[in-house]
């Protein structure tokens, strides 16, 4: 078969794979390359079943599925591997007429289901809590400035001056307050987009936090290679921003972070299939995120730092979203990464 055939297999998000009638590889497509962590040149002509250990009941079963021309399923499907991760897969076998092809396989990954699921979780609440925040913002708002206003008035009626210090408190902390609010409304205005070198907001972000917390280690790993992406400059900084001292406060300002940049391949957002994506890590070196935040990390006013208000990962998993990326954690003791993903082509595709 011609590679034109195999075109259409292609752009699919599920890893594919065609094999003879030996159970050898005669096709891959790259979403099965990333899966299977090969290049399609090595993969062509190895045996499928000796990438894998103790998959003999496998093999007889899609050896059975050749001979009788009949498909299988088999779910939930652990795929071991020697020196790497097992493959949790769901595994659909399809036989094809074709003349150096006998079988077909599409392997679903179990981790990326569970994923995408948990993606369409966190993006409904994530729209319910923009939706809550904007809402308690304007109510706050307007009684906010009555209150600024009357002790502002107060104190022009007030004889002693000593009295003053209590109608500046009044003033001060409803200035705050005005401030935090503008914060909650500010995600909610447009964006503004252009080209963005990832590597210069990076570094302004390195730059802000080195001025804030001078006793901080601020490593960079950059993959040079990385074009540009389009989005909104400034929202992308306050993000990072936003990640960048979440972790310097976890590190108590004397801890180690690392920017690190990658390009992410075969990577579904929101079940859109990206081809390649901006990745951006933030890693520190501090004791992690409690257990019991773990899940609640980027709901707002859910914060595992005293006087913290948790919203700056909100804001920062808002304005992410904003550029249709996604943003993660994983964590435990001595390291947390905070994941920004951030497509680099226009248009995804639907898996």
């Amino acid at each position: 078969m011609s590679a034109a055939a195999f075109a259409g297999l292609d752009l699919l998000a599920t890893a594919v794979v065609l094999l003879d009638r030996d159970l050898r590889i005669v096709y891959v497509n790259p979403a099965a390359e990333s899966m299977l962590e090969q290049s399609a040149r090595t993969l062509r002509g190895q045996s499928f079943l000796g990438l894998f250990e103790n998959v003999a009941p496998l093999g007889e079963r899609l050896a059975q599925a050749i001979a009788e021309q009949r498909g299988i399923w088999n779910q939930a499907t652990d795929l071991e591997r020697p020196d790497r991760e097992p493959l949790h897969v769901n595994l659909l076998a399809s036989p094809l007429d074709a003349p150096d092809a006998a079988l077909t396989l599409e392997l679903r990954s179990i981790d990326q289901r569970l994923r995408l699921e948990r993606e369409e979780r966190e993006l409904a609440q994530a729209f319910a809590n923009r939706e809550l925040i904007r809402n308690l913002a304007h109510e706050i708002k307007n009684p906010l400035g009555g209150l600024r206003g009357s002790a502002q008035l107060l104190e022009r009626e007030l004889d002693r001056p000593a009295l003053h210090e209590y109608t500046q408190v009044i003033i001060k902390e409803a200035d705050r307050l005005q401030l935090l609010v503008d914060r909650l409304l500010t995600p909610h205005r447009p964006t503004t987009r252009g080209p963005v070198n990832i590597h210069e907001v990076s570094e302004r972000v390195r730059s802000l936090i080195l001025a804030e917390f001078p006793e901080l280690q601020v490593h960079r790993d950059y993959d040079a290679s990385l074009p540009e992406l389009l989005g909104d400059r400034e929202q992308l900084i306050q993000a990072v921003l936003n990640v960048a001292r979440n972790a310097a406060q976890a590190v108590k300002g004397r801890g180690e972070i690392v920017l690190r940049t990658r390009v992410a391949r075969f990577v579904t957002i929101a079940k859109t299939f990206h081809r390649s994506v901006a990745e951006l890590d933030v890693i520190d070196n501090g004791p992690g995120v409690p257990d019991a935040l773990r899940d609640r990390v980027f709901h707002p006013l859910v914060s595992g730092r005293e006087g913290g208000t948790g919203l700056g990962l909100t804001l920062a998993q808002t304005y992410v979203q904003h550029h249709r990326g996604a943003i993660e954690c994983e964590s435990q003791p001595g390291r947390t990464v905070f994941r920004i993903l951030l497509p680099l082509a226009a248009n995804g595709t639907k898996p």
